[in-house]
């Protein structure tokens, strides 16, 4: 009897690690991929853990050469298989944490000299993860509370620093959610954000309701142009211009105020909020296109 029940009981565990197996290699394929191509996966985060993977992530601070007060540091949640990145209110002050894999050249301030002059720039940090062309999908379920926004993009570590976009970069505003109503937007930003700066975007999209509240955003990056897509159907296309060079990705939120005048006071509308609130992000994946030969 006791070596039927041994191996009873191995028989039910080899049953339940197939069983585990298959569920996360049918995870491995749930991404909604533009059909008629070929696709590899070469980066992914899905957030399996119970921590925050500081190999592939960092949080961003800055903004324009400013320590940008609503960026933190706190907020992050890992678990059951979700990445949380929540609302925070401390002492009327409201906070959110806005994640990347890289950094822009020009967000962290130099350090000045002796005699008064100042390098602009910052000392330059390695990036956990840049890349160019292919498909860039998240799939993440929106916040609920008003006054703060969610947004997944791609950045160039040295957008605007010429007037070729193809070398300088482009950003690329896969998704941007700023209100509670299911409306989104795709965007394209290039020249850098002073005077020669220059935008195309989508306009406001409204997307459908799902039965679990969750939606994958993807990018098509490619040299003939940029195509979106909002679970798994086009939302928009734009033929450029393409930039060329690698980018880093971010995932973030941002509380609304924090750019007006004094960049100290929150939005009225985000006063409004009720905590807890979260954009809840399930898994962000990075593919190649294979090319057949």
């Amino acid at each position: 009897m006791k070596k039927n029940y041994g191996i009873g009981l191995a028989f039910i565990l080899f049953l339940i690690g197939i069983e585990v197996f298959s569920q996360k290699t049918i995870r491995q394929f749930e991404s909604q991929l533009p059909q008629g191509k070929n696709w590899m996966l070469i980066w992914n985060d899905e957030f399996d853990g119970n921590t925050l993977d500081s190999t592939k992530w960092g949080f961003r601070l800055h903004i324009m050469q400013t320590r940008h007060q609503t960026f933190t540091t706190e907020g992050v949640e890992v678990k059951d298989g979700l990445l949380y990145l929540n609302l925070i209110e401390k002492n009327g002050q409201y906070f959110s944490p806005h994640l990347q894999t890289g950094e822009n050249y020009m967000d962290r301030p130099g350090t000045p000299y002796t005699n008064g002059l100042t390098w602009p720039i910052a000392g330059i940090k390695p990036p956990k993860f840049v890349h160019k062309y292919g498909y860039y999908e998240i799939r993440c379920k929106l916040q609920k509370q008003p006054g703060w926004w969610s947004a997944f993009w791609m950045q160039s570590p040295v957008v605007g620093s010429c007037l070729d976009p193809s070398r300088a970069g482009v950003e690329m505003d896969i998704m941007e959610n700023f209100t509670r109503d299911n409306k989104i937007s795709h965007n394209i930003h290039w020249d850098g954000y002073g005077t020669d700066h220059k935008q195309k975007g989508s306009g406001s999209l409204q997307i459908e309701d799902t039965s679990k509240e969750f939606h994958t955003f993807g990018l098509y990056w490619s040299k003939s142009g940029y195509i979106f897509y909002v679970d798994g159907k086009v939302s928009w296309s734009v033929d450029g211009p393409v930039s060329d060079v690698e980018q880093f990705i971010l995932v973030s939120t941002e509380c609304m105020g924090y750019r007006n005048v004094n960049r100290n006071q929150p939005s009225e509308i985000l006063k409004k909020a009720v905590l807890p609130d979260a954009f809840i992000v399930d898994y962000v994946r990075v593919f190649d296109e294979v090319v057949n030969k």
